[in-house]
């Protein structure tokens, strides 16, 4: 018969070197190209789909971080000016750490509701309510 050292050995040399975590909520990068004077966000409805959020209020936020206007034409949203992808990748992450992610739970399960004009962020996953900013 065995001893608990040689099965925790045993059991710990078939586990793999690296452990990949996987995150449920995985956010294509956003596959922007710049020609002239306008940027384009090809993958823009996909990101939208992806979050389970409006495409209108994800571009409304983008239009006020970057402090530029712009437009959605098919699935591509159009922003006026040069505008690097490193810096829309920011401000899309920081829009789904604010309107997306639970901040009681961590999960992405989120719906964006409006009470008494007030914009709320009610979680399916654990049930919890709280206010975001409104734009």
């Amino acid at each position: 018969m065995k001893t608990y050292d040689q099965m925790l050995d045993e059991a710990t040399k078939k586990l793999p070197n690296e452990i990949k975590q996987v995150e449920r909520l995985e956010i294509p990068k956003p596959a922007s190209n710049i020609s002239g004077s306008q940027t384009y966000i090809t993958n823009f409805l996909e990101i939208a789909n992806v979050i389970r959020r409006d495409p209108r209020h994800i571009s409304k936020y983008l239009f006020r971080e970057l402090a530029t206007p712009g437009h959605i034409e098919g699935s591509r949203l159009i922003l006026q000016g040069k505008i690097f992808g490193s810096l829309i990748e920011k401000k899309i992450e920081e829009y789904v750490k604010e309107y997306v992610y639970c901040s009681e739970c961590g999960k992405p399960d989120t719906n964006l509701i409006k009470q008494d004009r007030i914009a709320l962020l009610k979680c399916e996953a654990c049930g919890a309510k709280h206010s975001v900013k409104n734009f």
